[in-house]
């Protein structure tokens, strides 16, 4: 669980988790949206595959990133299940 709150701690890497809401992208195209060097995206792109949050599948020359709400469905599960226990 680490991973997932160092990955949303980050302005940058909640911003690409919002454009794959929207749908799937490739590195490129998410470069796109940003400011910053495509090597500090790849870096962004990996923290977000290692907590879960993304996807990376290969498709021809690219890989295409998806979003993966499960992880974050189990964390509000998780969150609510402590809400719930303070509860007396």
């Amino acid at each position: 669980m680490n991973y997932l709150f160092k990955a949303l701690n980050d302005e940058t890497r909640r911003r690409i988790l919002e454009l794959l809401k929207e749908g799937d992208l490739n590195a490129g195209e998410i470069a796109d949206a940003f400011h910053i060097s495509k090597p500090s995206i790849s870096h962004h792109l990996d923290i977000l595959k290692r907590a879960g949050l993304i996807t990376g599948e290969k498709k021809g020359q690219f890989v295409v990133y998806s979003l993966n709400t499960t992880i974050l469905e189990d964390l509000i599960a998780w969150i609510i299940t402590l809400t719930k226990n303070n509860k007396k």
